[in-house]
């Protein structure tokens, strides 16, 4: 089927705003990811933190570290 003029103008628009509108959404999407990944990291330094306190904890009362060996039992595992 051939496309009148108007046909042809009024799909090529559609073909334009949408690719326009898809470049946008990726950006937006980028922008999100990267949000995310730069929270994460905060979380991950703050856990690390935690986690070398706790350790520190454990070691200056004299007594288990029970994180330390449940992190042993996962790496057996694979988990």
């Amino acid at each position: 089927m051939d496309l009148n003029d108007s046909q042809r103008s009024f799909y090529e628009n559609i073909l334009n705003t949408t690719r326009q509108e898809i470049e946008d959404l990726d950006g937006q999407i980028e922008a999100e990811l990267a949000k995310v990944k730069d929270r994460l990291a905060e979380l991950q330094a703050a856990k690390k933190a935690s986690r070398q306190m706790y350790d520190a904890a454990c070691l200056r009362l004299g007594i288990t570290n029970e994180m330390e060996a449940e992190e042993e039992a996962d790496e057996g595992t694979g988990f």
